[in-house]
């Protein structure tokens, strides 16, 4: 199995409410099988964390789109690698509304996703995914 890219960012949303976050996670449910891409998405209204991961220039334009989008401010990227496997091959867009996290607001504003290494962002994201069931 070819390597993939695997990009995990994390950014504040603008205007966070449920349209909004349902607009997003339905154009990636809709676009992401086009391109190759899984991932997911872990937010509440101070920070979106999302673990995109696919073909590098498909990733690569992803990313350049989110950056782009008014919807999301301070993008930061945190890591960017190649992986042997995916962590969400089912999965165009798995939607965890922060009952997985074990951050508070204070922590997120004292920039502890930031500071956390990489590891222990795949392990966010490998919590949301236990035991989540529809796609």
């Amino acid at each position: 199995m070819p390597m993939v890219t695997q990009l995990i960012y994390m950014s504040r949303p603008f205007g966070y409410d449920s349209a909004t976050l349902a607009s997003i996670l339905a154009t990636a449910r809709r676009n992401n099988p086009q391109h190759g891409i899984t991932g997911a998405l872990i937010c509440r209204q101070d920070i979106y964390l999302q673990l995109l991961e696919g073909p590098a220039d498909a990733i690569g334009k992803l990313y350049e789109g989110i950056l782009a989008d008014n919807r999301h401010m301070d993008v930061t990227l945190l890591n960017r690698a190649e992986v042997d496997d995916r962590m969400f091959p089912d999965w165009a867009m798995l939607h965890d509304p922060a009952h997985s996290w074990h951050w508070s607001p204070d922590d997120v504003n004292a920039g502890a996703i930031g500071n956390a290494s990489v590891q222990e962002l795949q392990n966010v994201f490998r919590q949301a995914g236990t035991g989540a069931s529809t796609k």
